[in-house]
């Protein structure tokens, strides 16, 4: 087949206001506009693929939302857009995102790139949770609709490509206007090559982490094939540093991520930064408040890594037990 404001913001983000970049991968910058009528300087902004829409690199990730008073969840958003954020991925796995989501992005709906996924491989519960998902975000369309969590050939990819799969709706979806671009995220190399054979896809959603890339050797695989493609890369895990240790004290802390987080302010700058040194478009942080607020404060003053600090990730790296491959 063929496609056819943070307004409480920490002293390292102040001292990144000077101004906002066009990135272009391991280029200097270019100074552009701001955002918003605040002055402050936006993120910097990258192609998604050959479409024409250009993305902040940093994304928000909806379980940032979850669970949160709607009046909160509310300002998390607007600060959000006020710093330059247009790309907005939610799923309804993600507990009450899409119910707080919906309402907080109503007013700036026309100003972003609004995502969401599915769980589900066959056709009738695809339909219906599109459906669903396009009411609880009080929108009439997605930007882009991802294939949720692609693990195993067989069970997924084979079933969503099969008579009475989900793919069926994703192509009436685009057909219709219900949905701009069509994608999928996965944890598995075999499942997103596979993914990728079967359909041309606007983008994938996978994991590209320091560790996971020189510990595991998981993603280089994924990321060349998308590239020869024409897939367009959105990154998952970049402040990951490893699977929870056995008594962790700091997992009740970080109970959003199911893996260890970077919290380091230096060692999540050289683990995101080294994300988005590599071809992508952007980066999803983890969905606790506190991480994805330092992840736009590191994100401002964007800069590829130097050899020596990459020299300095890979040694880290060595000390981790990576979250993928799992098993």
């Amino acid at each position: 087949m063929k496609r056819r404001d943070f307004l409480k913001t920490s002293a390292l983000s102040a001292a990144c206001l000077a101004a906002d970049h066009v990135i272009t991968y391991g280029e200097d910058a270019n100074v552009r506009k701001p955002a918003g009528p605040s002055n402050a300087a936006a993120l910097p902004r990258r192609e998604y693929g050959k479409t024409g829409v250009r993305l902040s690199i940093i994304g928000m990730g909806g379980i940032v939302v979850m669970n949160a008073e709607q009046e909160h969840a509310n300002r998390v958003v607007a600060e959000a857009v006020e710093r330059g954020v247009n790309y907005f991925d939610v799923a309804p796995s993600y507990g009450d995102a899409e119910l707080k989501l919906g309402p907080a992005l109503e007013p700036y709906r026309k100003k972003v790139f609004l995502v969401g996924k599915t769980l589900e491989r066959r056709r009738k519960g695809a339909e219906a949770e599109l459906k669903r998902t396009l009411e609880r975000l009080r929108t009439d369309h997605l930007d882009l609709y991802q294939l949720h969590a692609l693990a195993d050939v067989g069970k997924d990819v084979d079933v969503i490509f099969g008579k009475g799969g989900a793919m069926e709706v994703f192509l009436e979806a685009k057909k219709s206007g219900r949905v701009r671009f069509l994608g999928f995220s996965a944890h598995s190399i075999d499942a997103a090559l596979a993914a990728m054979d079967r359909y041309d896809f606007d983008s994938m959603l996978f994991p590209i982490n320091f560790a996971c890339y020189y510990r595991g050797d998981f993603g280089a695989q994924v990321i060349e094939r998308a590239r020869s493609k024409g897939v367009a890369r959105l990154a998952l895990k970049a402040m990951a540093r490893q699977k929870w240790p056995d008594r962790d004290p700091q997992r009740k802390k970080y109970g959003k991520c199911w893996y260890q987080p970077l919290t380091d302010p230096r060692e999540a700058g050289l683990g995101l930064r080294w994300t988005l040194s590599q071809p992508v478009t952007a980066a999803i942080p983890p969905g606790e408040e506190s991480l994805f607020r330092m992840a736009l404060d590191l994100a401002m003053s964007f800069k590829p890594l130097s050899a020596a600090e990459e020299a300095e990730l890979k040694a880290l790296a060595k000390k981790q037990n990576p979250i993928f491959p799992a098993g």
